[in-house]
């Protein structure tokens, strides 16, 4: 079972509000589905119960903010720290959904960006790997001795 976050609303990815897609994002369903069982919901029901609900979730949960910032390339080291390089366009975990309501990329999509990820990863490597063999990496080194 996996564990749960804070129930947020995400205006991002919804059409109205973001109501739907944060219940999916919680539940780690697919926010088409919750969109479905909501909608169901509001016309077996005769509606006023769930619309006010939604219209109450829209005011009392917090909007789910971006998590990511913006980085410069020359602070992508942060060796006092300890963190070493970091990817200013790192994503996290990919998730793979194994049923169609699970949230998460399909196989094949998941396989791509994986392959994007490590192309990506060995470009910096090499990059790295130029950087330390050349000229200019011997003359800081020495200079930074003085």
């Amino acid at each position: 079972m996996t564990k749960r976050g804070e129930l947020y609303r995400i205006p991002s990815k919804g059409k109205l509000a973001g109501v739907c897609a944060g219940f999916a994002e919680y539940f780690g369903i697919e926010v088409w589905l919750v969109r479905i069982i909501f909608i169901s919901a509001v016309l077996l029901t005769g509606g006023p119960f769930f619309v006010v609900a939604y219209i109450a979730c829209w005011f009392i949960l917090d909007k789910k903010t971006d998590d990511k910032k913006t980085t410069s390339t020359a602070s992508n080291y942060s060796g006092a720290d300890g963190k070493g390089w970091r990817n200013e366009d790192e994503e996290g975990p990919i998730e793979v959904k194994t049923k169609i309501w699970q949230a998460g990329e399909p196989p094949r999509q998941a396989a791509r960006d994986i392959q994007t990820r490590y192309e990506h990863i060995e470009a910096r490597l090499r990059g790295l790997e130029k950087y330390v063999t050349s000229q200019e990496f011997q003359l800081n080194r020495e200079i930074s001795r003085l």
